[in-house]
């Protein structure tokens, strides 16, 4: 078998894998009255605020950028798969495999990316009718796959910030929550980022929510179609660079485990 075959085959294992933890987790009806009834609340709390200012446009600008923060919050919720594994005992034997880490890792948790894009097209969809926003049709099939390229690129930087917390376990859930609130804060969810200082609005380019985000501002702002194909161009490099790096954290990591015995079998 081929090095590329053998690498599918993990993969495809590593994300029934993951598929099965989800399930544990979520039935339908737990997902639709549990988690989707608070992703809905999380969004209508951020628009409410926007009808209190008397302002549609505020609204709107809410609303659609608390939805897809919801993307980009699953997404990184990769983070907790190291300590998964830890908790499980089976971190030491995945470090000890041929395989890299990063690819059993970067399998099992996609899902993650499917289920905050759907999450976040649910709540857009929803409250935006609701709060009396317009969604252009056709156009606004395009918000689906640009939606769908920022749960990606999230998953890769949550998948980057794994890599450096693997062997920092008692951390974790600080970076996660860390993580949720800059992405919060600097990716242009609330705020413009011409509100920001220049330094500022220049690195949250490089964070994997902000281009994504532009694109689909610019899909109910009728923006030229050059302009939103060039924000989500510049969302998909972002979040291939993650990767990437997210490959090389794990690799190194993972081979100083081997050579000192670092990782161990429990959390």
């Amino acid at each position: 078998m081929s090095a590329v075959a053998t690498t599918l085959n993990v993969m495809q294992h590593a994300f029934r894998a993951g598929i099965a933890d989800y399930r544990a987790i979520f039935t339908w009806k737990s997902w639709l009255a549990g988690w989707y009834v608070r992703v809905l609340a999380q969004v209508a709390f951020f628009a409410l605020i926007g009808e209190r200012l008397g302002d549609d446009e505020k609204t709107y600008y809410l609303l659609v950028g608390n939805s897809l923060l919801i993307a980009a919050q699953v997404g990184v919720f990769s983070l907790n798969m190291t300590s998964a594994e830890r908790w499980a005992g089976t971190l030491p034997l995945l470090v000890a495999s041929p395989s890299s880490p990063v690819v059993v890792f970067s399998a099992r948790g996609a899902y993650l990316a499917i289920d905050g894009s759907l999450s976040a097209l649910g709540a857009l969809f929803i409250a935006g009718p609701l709060f009396g926003m317009d969604l252009p049709w056709p156009r606004v099939l395009a918000v689906v796959p640009l939606t769908l390229l920022v749960g990606l690129a999230s998953y890769g930087f949550g998948t980057f910030l794994a890599g450096i917390v693997f062997r920092y376990r008692s951390i974790n859930s600080l970076v996660v929550v860390t993580t949720y609130v800059s992405l919060m804060a600097a990716c242009g969810v609330n705020v413009p980022l011409s509100y920001y200082p220049e330094p500022l609005e220049l690195l949250a380019r490089f964070l994997p929510l902000t281009n994504g985000l532009l694109a689909i501002r610019g899909v109910f702002a009728g923006l030229p179609a050059v302009e939103i194909v060039g924000n989500a161009a510049l969302e998909l490099a972002v979040g291939f660079g993650w990767m990437t790096a997210a490959l090389m954290s794990f690799n190194r990591l993972a081979s100083r485990g081997r050579r000192d015995g670092s990782l161990d079998f429990g959390a």
